[in-house]
């Protein structure tokens, strides 16, 4: 099944430095997979903005971006997914990042957009996540407050996963038990 039979008209335009797969989750209604390789920065993100709200408009509210193949991603392409979940969140859906390489998670982090999107480590879970109705399964731990274990800055962890401490600059992990560890 190609891109243009899922969203008609998605692959009109092309940008080699930017190739999108899409693959349709046939278990949950209104959920699209974007298989994307390459890069996002501020010459493509508009090229990037445009394709992904036809997949919107065309009725796909819960999407899940597969970004092994995405080796960088720029301020401005962060944005881009920002503009997604404004789109999605009125209309009953949500974003979900996949398989996110260290040094684009960086970008994420360090620009504080980690925490406002659903990351998640493989395919399984995204769907299940929309499967329950976009809820994740989180215990009462979080919001945690703990120190960094380097600098003992004290920190505010609002769900499991890995993000920078604001002082030291130390990459830490929490897990959803809320054990905190380095890297």
């Amino acid at each position: 099944m190609s891109n243009n039979d899922i969203v008609p008209g998605f692959d009109e335009e092309k940008d080699e430095s930017l190739k999108i797969r899409l693959q349709k989750v046939d278990s949950v209604d209104g959920s699209l997979i974007l298989f994307l390789t390459g890069y996002i920065d501020t010459y493509n993100s508009n090229f990037f903005q445009k394709r992904v709200n036809r997949a919107i408009e065309s009725g796909f509210t819960r999407l899940v971006f597969h970004c092994g193949g995405l080796n960088y991603v720029s301020s401005t392409g962060i944005g881009s997914f920002t503009a997604f979940l404004k789109a999605v969140k009125p209309r009953g859906g949500d974003l979900v990042l996949l398989e996110i390489q260290p040094k684009v998670y960086e970008v994420f982090q360090l620009l504080g957009f980690s925490q406002f999107f659903n990351i998640k480590d493989n395919l399984e879970e995204a769907v299940e996540f929309f499967a329950k109705g976009g809820v994740s399964v989180e215990s009462d731990v979080f919001p945690k407050i703990f120190k960094c274990p380097i600098c003992s800055k004290k920190l505010k962890a609002t769900k499991a996963g890995r993000f920078r401490c604001s002082e030291c600059k130390t990459i830490l992990a929490i897990d959803n038990s809320g054990q905190v560890f380095l890297g």
